[in-house]
């Protein structure tokens, strides 16, 4: 039987820092209710005024959207180019799959302010800034890498016995791939859409180098509100955005379940 040997003193330190680093995010949520004309803590008032100047916000509101059909779009197509480049590096590992590899994640070993730039100097000779299909491209840059990184991961984590079982009953290599491959690939798949989402939807330092006056994504106008003011509307975003990321980490774990998808 295996007895717990945590010391009193390591626990209470694990609480303190849970405590420290769940501080911020505790935080905004009295001050997003706040009354005040300014972020202040603890509130002098108590309000929803600030929520509801969210909802007659026009300019976030379009900034949400914007943000979730393109945080969608570009999980869709990461998905769709890394599941097969990662059944190519892992299964098939021909002479180049290293390269692929090293040449595909090579952009998580770039600081994102040079990966902007880089981007903003090829898209301005190309007429892509400002527009939402150079959006999406640039933040594939940064998208693929991490699903391909979780699929690659999870695909050498599966046992090569059960498609080599499915080859030699007769299964066509596609035929293995679809109904063998893909569904013990599952967790990896869910984990790799919540990150790509959620990557996209946060991504703020390569969509300021992209946006225009005319296309605006959440964080981005996040950013240009807090510039000029400093009122609780940003907490009540943050609040939200808070719920949003908790929705999608439920959704994980009701499908395939966190430790199932995160832990190895």
């Amino acid at each position: 039987m295996e007895t717990n040997t945590t010391s009193l003193p390591m626990k209470v330190l694990v609480a303190v820092l849970f405590l420290f680093l769940l501080a911020p995010v505790i935080l905004v949520v009295p001050i997003s209710f706040s009354g005040e004309q300014v972020l202040s803590f603890p509130p002098a008032s108590w309000s929803f005024r600030w929520y509801t100047a969210l909802l007659n916000n026009s300019a976030m509101i379009s900034a949400f959207w914007t943000s979730l059909l393109l945080g969608a779009i570009v999980t869709v197509i990461s998905l769709a180019a890394a599941i097969p480049a990662a059944y190519v590096i892992v299964r098939m590992r021909t002479a180049g799959s290293g390269f692929l590899y090293n040449f595909f994640t090579a952009p998580l070993l770039l600081p994102t302010i040079v990966l902007g730039l880089a981007i903003l100097i090829v898209f301005a000779s190309i007429g892509f800034l400002g527009t939402f299909s150079g959006l999406v491209i640039g933040h594939l840059v940064i998208t693929m890498p991490y699903a391909l990184r979780v699929l690659a991961t999870t695909l050498g984590n599966l046992p090569l016995a059960c498609e080599e079982a499915a080859s030699t009953l007769g299964g066509r290599p596609i035929t293995v791939f679809r109904r063998v491959t893909l569904p013990m690939m599952a967790p990896g798949i869910v984990a790799a859409t919540a990150l790509c989402f959620l990557v996209s939807f946060d991504e703020v330092v390569i969509t300021l180098f992209l946006t225009g006056p005319r296309l605006s994504t959440l964080p981005v106008q996040l950013f240009h509100h807090v510039e000029s003011r400093a009122d609780p509307l940003v907490a009540s975003v943050s609040v939200l955005l808070i719920f949003l990321t908790l929705a999608v980490v439920m959704i994980v774990d009701r499908t395939v379940g966190l430790s199932k998808t995160f832990v190895k």
